[in-house]
């Protein structure tokens, strides 16, 4: 089953869910919401460390739950993610992050900022076109491979109904025609 539709690009700029999260939005950190203030704060700190968080986009009600490593991550979980996917060194009390994602059935990058004490700041949703260039080619071999596997099944199903016609044909002809055996006379 394909993670991405057809045309990702054309659902990314058409669909109105897309258009509103493709702006630079407010956001709020979500996690642990009957915690207190600063226990969140905490909280949200090591997430971002372990590489994941909860977010919502205030506007729409939105929520994510983001993963801030590479698309092809499959490593070990304990690993940190890099400067590039979550940057609390570019700007003082605020943490930039990266998160892409298949959203949709759409490839995506999710962007932005918190602000460490308040735990909201801005964020949106960017096309990923590399990303989903190799979804696609993905997709296109996984359809190849079942169109491939349907007609080994078509043929090895007509080879067989061949062989049961063959075989029906014989017995049809020994039940008419008894006397005609080979091998009899």
């Amino acid at each position: 089953m394909p993670r991405v539709v057809p045309d990702q690009r054309s659902k990314f700029e058409n669909e109105e869910f897309f258009r509103k999260l493709s702006r630079e939005c407010e956001i709020k950190y979500t996690g642990f919401r009957d915690r207190p203030h600063d226990e969140r704060q905490a909280r949200f700190q090591n997430a971002c460390r372990d590489g994941r968080s909860e977010v919502a986009f205030v506007a729409t009600g939105t929520n994510l739950s983001l993963q801030f490593f590479p698309a092809n991550y499959h490593g070990d979980q304990r690993q940190v993610p890099t400067r590039e996917y979550v940057d609390f060194e570019r700007e003082t009390g605020k943490v930039y992050l990266k998160a892409p994602m298949i959203l949709n059935g759409v490839c995506v990058i999710w962007r932005g900022w918190i602000d460490l004490q308040r735990l909201d700041g801005m964020g949106y949703l960017e096309y990923d076109d590399e990303r989903a260039q190799h979804e696609d080619a993905l997709a296109q071999a996984a359809f190849e491979e079942a169109r491939r596997r349907n007609r080994e099944f078509e043929d090895r199903d007509r080879s067989h109904r061949e062989e049961f016609d063959d075989t029906w044909n014989l017995i049809s002809a020994v039940v008419r025609c008894p006397e005609s055996l080979p091998g009899e006379s």
